[in-house]
């Protein structure tokens, strides 16, 4: 790795003293404010603000603003409180060296560290690492940990991103539970938010207004000018950061959709042709969440990695979801008519929306590796108004039957805290804002639900009640129900399988390597030419029983019953 130089924040320069940066090109004048004294910065071009002086790791500064005030670092590596006051001296860390593993071998656990258990902290996390790995899991994908406004939250209104929520323990604290995962061979993916901040917290638009773009606001906050070259500098290097200093295999981009950025090249792309340059002696995996199903991230590049190694593919979820409860209302409306058909077109082809209504493009040509489906997330849970699993909307075997189709597919599977045992306590949409502004976010939570049938909008949960976050920790003592124990040994199972029997002919699939045999009435038929060997997926989901399309190569999977559906096979054909 090569060494860097951070454009924004408080660096060790060696020799006791620290060099102090930030862009405030809408201040005249600045001041550090550094254990009791307040010293002049230096102004800069182009808005940039410089000043060193002599500290020690851990002390505490700000900057002093024109008006008096003083703010956070917007770098801040750690904060002495809350996201309103001082932050304090990190020098940067190098963690141990670990090669990572194969893109391809990825089966990914995605939890949030304040629910996941009961301390809610990265350290109580590790003691249930050796669990997952066992199972089968190989990364655990965070939710985004930057520093956010209260105590409790999902952690997307992050408002210092250098900074880990010290709700989860200090920076060390999170570099130590990236290593204990590295020790049990699970890659370890961060997600992160470069589309808006937070509302509690940020003030950069005090001293930069320039930050944002003034004609554009995201659904959660104000757009961001990624035209100008020191916010540029401030996400890439903020993903530098989490990747070489706490040793991250790979950051999730939440809702890149809203990163509208006019510049040749694009924010993400700079982003994903600079890391892999910075960071040449292990692979850095970079995925996406897009809802305008887009590839051009994601292209193979002959010899090279693509850019981006995977998409969220929200539409394997929503076909699914729609087909098996009959759900149709918000985003679901798009997959009403023809769900069996779209689920088959997501699992042969990546995305089942690709140009239609608008919204997606071709991405049958991508290898199936480019896709990272999941039957629910944190948002496909937390966004319904009670926060309900799917295995409390649907019969058990439906649910064993929908896994073991995610499982066994070619494309990369990822599954939400507590689904490897059928966890069946909600996760639910929670804040930790006060006053004024939690009352507000009350309010909008309960209009989302306005015009929804079945429930009034004063029944949904209240986000800010700490009942509402307590309600969504998980309960591990179902693990050890009849019904966790038979869970767990079916995500074993299937996980083995995986390994054995799809995850070995992966690597180096050529494109466009499934097709849809047929996807109607609950038949599902699709085959895979992977790379040495020929994979089939037969499934017959609806009520009735139907006769399913002949498949060549050895049956390695069945659930269920010829007479009775759900009923799901897999064949595996080795190529000589």
């Amino acid at each position: 790795m090569r060494e860097w130089e951070y454009s924004w924040g408080a660096r060790p320069l060696g020799d006791g003293s620290w060099r102090f940066r930030l862009w405030a090109p809408g201040q005249e004048r600045l001041a550090l404010r550094l254990g009791g004294d307040d010293l002049a910065m230096q102004p800069m071009p182009d808005g940039w603000f410089s000043g060193e002086a002599r500290a020690d790791e851990g002390d505490c500064y700000g900057f002093v603003l024109d008006d008096g005030s003083v703010v956070a670092d917007p770098a801040s590596r750690q904060q002495a409180a809350d996201v309103h006051g001082l932050s304090r001296l990190v020098a940067p860390r190098r963690p141990a060296f670990w090669r990572g593993r194969p893109w391809e071998e990825a089966v990914i656990y995605e939890l949030h560290l304040g629910t996941f258990t009961e301390a809610g902290t990265c350290r109580a996390a590790i003691a249930y690492l050796d669990d997952l790995a066992d199972l089968g899991f190989t990364a655990i994908e965070l939710m985004p940990v930057a520093h956010f406004g209260g105590q409790q939250g999902w952690g997307y209104d992050g408002v210092l991103p250098y900074a880990p929520h010290p709700a989860y323990g200090n920076p060390d604290d999170l570099r130590a539970l990236v290593a204990a995962a590295h020790a049990r061979g699970l890659m370890v993916l961060l997600d992160v938010v470069y589309n808006h901040f937070g509302p509690e917290g940020n003030y950069l638009h005090a001293y930069a207004p320039e930050f944002f773009d003034a004609s554009r606001h995201t659904p959660w906050g104000a757009g961001i000018d990624y035209t100008r070259a020191p916010v540029r500098r401030f996400f890439i290097e903020n993903a530098f950061y989490w990747l070489s200093e706490f040793g991250f295999d790979g950051l999730r981009l939440d809702a890149i959709d809203q990163i509208r950025d006019p510049s040749q090249p694009e924010l993400p792309v700079e982003l994903g042709e600079e890391l892999p340059r910075a960071l040449p002696d292990r692979p850095v995996y970079l995925t996406t969440e897009d809802n305008r199903n887009v590839t051009h991230l994601h292209e193979p590049r002959g010899k090279e990695p693509p850019l981006y190694r995977g998409e969220w593919n929200d539409d394997f979820h929503n076909a699914a979801h729609v087909a098996v409860t009959g759900e149709s209302e918000g985003y679901y409306r798009p997959f009403a008519e023809g769900s069996w058909r779209l689920l088959g077109r997501a699992l042969a082809e990546g995305f089942a929306l690709q140009g239609e209504n608008g919204r997606g493009h071709p991405s049958a040509h991508l290898p199936p590796a480019s896709f990272v489906d999941f039957l629910q997330n944190h948002d496909q849970i937390g966004n319904r108004a009670f926060g309900e699993r799917l295995g409390t909307l649907i019969a058990p075997e439906m649910l064993a039957a929908l896994n073991a189709i995610l499982l066994l597919s070619p494309h990369i599977p990822l599954l939400f805290m507590g689904d490897e045992y059928g966890e069946t306590r909600p996760f639910l949409f929670f804040a930790g804002f006060e006053g004024d502004l939690g009352a507000a976010v009350t309010r909008g939570r309960r209009g989302e639900f306005a015009d929804f049938s079945g429930f009034a909008t004063s029944e949904v949960p209240d986000p800010i009640a700490p009942a509402t976050f307590e309600a969504s920790r998980l309960d591990r003592r179902r693990r050890d129900t009849p019904a966790g124990r038979a869970a767990l040994a079916r995500m074993r199972e299937l996980l083995t399988l995986r390994a054995r029997h799809v995850t070995p002919y992966l690597s180096g699939t050529d494109a466009g390597a499934g097709r849809l045999v047929t996807a109607e009435n609950g038949v599902i038929a699709v085959d895979w030419r992977l790379n040495g060997a020929n994979l089939a997926l037969r499934a017959s989901l609806s009520e009735r029983a139907a006769p399913l399309p002949t498949a060549e190569g050895e049956l390695f999977h069945q659930y269920g019953q010829e007479d009775a559906p759900p009923l799901v096979r897999h064949y595996l054909q080795v190529l000589k």
